[in-house]
């Protein structure tokens, strides 16, 4: 009988990561915005406090993923996980019960320390530890499971309106509890730490007697350490590429919300909302397919040059131009480019860090890549939710965005290539070599 050849360990780890992703983003990432209407109606506030407390919490995330970074390079995955998701689900049942400001920004802080320990820099820093040669595929497929997290908030609007907001936020954390407590059960820290090799390669035999000489079937890393990669220009151009992406993928939460504004039916709007996710979803599945076959630095620069132009569509949804109203006409290019676009720069430059950095410290290098675009991340909400209570339309916060975003264009086309900067981290290890050794007698 003919045996099924069982398939490598880190797919599993994609695919525990990635429901839990899909949930996260399905009640959070994308979805929170369903919240935020009956919340405001239901107390008052303002869209600027609002928005000010999603941005505390990329502000919050941003402080928090170095450190947790840093634990995953050393410990792992699996405890990190575990109080992570018991704090996710603290956040959303506290959420569900608030009375006041100010316990909606507890509730805020405790889904921000809960999701940096339990979900995307955790399942990110596994998966790239687990595979090499695959590693644009394998991050994309992760990836992708977030953005068919999108695809559900017709749904969740349609529950809110059914049950409460109140009655809906205690289920999704429940519902946390009972999809990301198994997931980690299945994360490991390495492949070598269990007898297996990156992408399921195998040990070759390169010496004259047969044996193995336990040599890796897998492609050579570069091995930059995070001292290193913080003196790197390459290091900062790309976070401040991916940063301006995080500054205009943070204000989803308006998304629905400034759809409503523009005339759209809430039916219509929460479409249009969760259409984003097709896009979203289509662009990171062609990272799947393509991102471990073309330079991943032209493809980053495609990307965002469709957010670009998708956020300006957003913008231009029955706007005035020149006394002509352009009506529904810009809608297209918010759901298929912007989608596109933010979808693929994701597992792109997640990818990237690891090609350019290796392994070795890639948890903490990603993690202070996300405070960065978390710095800019918090600005995003803020910005737009303040335009909004000055100017009375969200119109002018996402033209605004728009504008800014196009300065990640060039700085993407100019990124140097890995065997460049390598070069530049070897000549900064020797430099510092000489400097320490400079004064030292010889032996």
């Amino acid at each position: 009988m003919k045996s099924f050849k069982q398939p490598f360990y880190g797919w599993w780890i994609v695919g525990a990561g990635g429901i839990v992703q899909w949930y996260t983003s399905a009640i959070f990432w994308r979805g929170f915005q369903a919240f935020v209407p009956p919340i405001l109606e239901t107390f008052g506030w303002s869209r600027g406090v609002t928005g000010a407390a999603i941005s505390l919490q990329r502000g919050e995330s941003g402080m928090i993923s170095p450190f947790v970074g840093v634990l995953l390079d050393k410990y792992g995955p699996r405890k990190a996980m575990a109080f992570g998701v018991l704090l996710t689900g603290s956040g959303f049942i506290f959420m569900s019960q608030m009375q006041s400001l100010w316990q909606f920004y507890v509730a805020i802080g405790l889904l921000t320390l809960g999701m940096s320990f339990g979900t995307f820099i955790v399942f990110v820093v596994t998966v790239a530890n687990w595979f090499v040669r695959k590693r644009a595929r394998a991050l994309a497929t992760l990836m992708s499971f977030s953005a068919v997290g999108g695809l559900t908030l017709p749904i969740l609007v349609t529950s809110i309106d059914t049950f409460g907001w109140r009655e809906v936020l205690m289920a999704c954390g429940i519902g946390f509890w009972l999809i990301g407590f198994p997931a980690t059960l299945v994360m490991r820290k390495r492949p070598e730490d269990h007898g297996m090799l990156p992408d399921g390669g195998v040990e070759v035999d390169d010496s004259s007697d047969g044996s193995k000489s336990g040599r890796l079937a897998t492609a050579r890393e570069h091995a930059i350490t995070m001292r290193q990669a913080i003196k790197l220009r390459f290091f900062w151009q790309l976070a401040i590429v991916t940063s301006l992406g995080q500054l205009v993928s943070s204000t989803n939460l308006f998304h629905f919300a400034a759809l409503l504004e523009y005339g759209m039916t809430a039916a219509l709007a929460a479409s249009a909302a969760g259409a984003v996710a097709i896009g979203d979803l289509g662009g990171r599945a062609g990272i799947a397919v393509l991102g471990d076959k073309y330079d991943k630095r032209k493809m980053l620069t495609i990307a965002m040059i469709m957010q670009t132009i998708g956020v300006a569509g957003l913008a231009g949804i029955n706007a005035e131009v020149l006394g002509v109203n352009l009506g529904l006409w810009p809608l297209p290019l918010f759901v298929v480019f912007f989608g596109l676009g933010f979808g693929s720069s994701i597992p792109l430059r997640l990818s990237i860090l690891g090609d350019y950095f290796g392994r070795a410290s890639y948890g903490s290098i990603v993690g202070l890549t996300s405070s960065v675009n978390a710095l800019f991340g918090a600005a995003g909400p803020a910005l737009v939710g303040l335009i909004r209570d000055i100017e009375g339309s969200y119109r002018l916060g996402f033209t605004t965005l728009a504008v800014m975003l196009v300065i990640s264009i060039p700085l993407a086309m100019g990124l140097e290539p890995a065997s460049r900067v390598a070069a530049q981290a070897r000549r900064l290890t020797r430099k510092n070599y000489r400097d320490r050794n400079r004064f030292e007698s010889p032996s």
